[in-house]
């Protein structure tokens, strides 16, 4: 499913127009950007929990050469499905 799809069915959902489903879409994914970049974690209770894992700084390989390379320390955001979700998709 791509966005215009989501966008569809939420306003089919929702008994919203598109246009309304698209800025409630872009202001959900607005908001849990910025709350990400604070490192702050989102739960929705039954649908699952973003997160930010720090990865430390490493050395990895470059797989043409095989020469050693300097990977940099980041932040990867993490997703846990919850429960609802997990049984959801059995």
């Amino acid at each position: 499913m791509n966005k215009a799809e989501l966008i569809t069915q939420i306003a089919e959902s929702a008994q919203i127009t598109k246009a309304a489903a698209d800025k409630a879409l872009v202001g959900f994914l607005d908001a849990v950007t910025d709350s990400l970049a604070k490192e702050d974690n989102v739960t929705l209770v039954g649908f699952g929990t973003f997160s930010i894992s720090k990865r430390a700084a490493r050395t990895g390989r470059n797989p043409q050469t095989g020469k050693a390379i300097k990977i940099k320390a980041r932040n990867a955001v993490k997703f846990k499905a919850g429960k609802k979700l997990s049984d959801a998709v059995k």
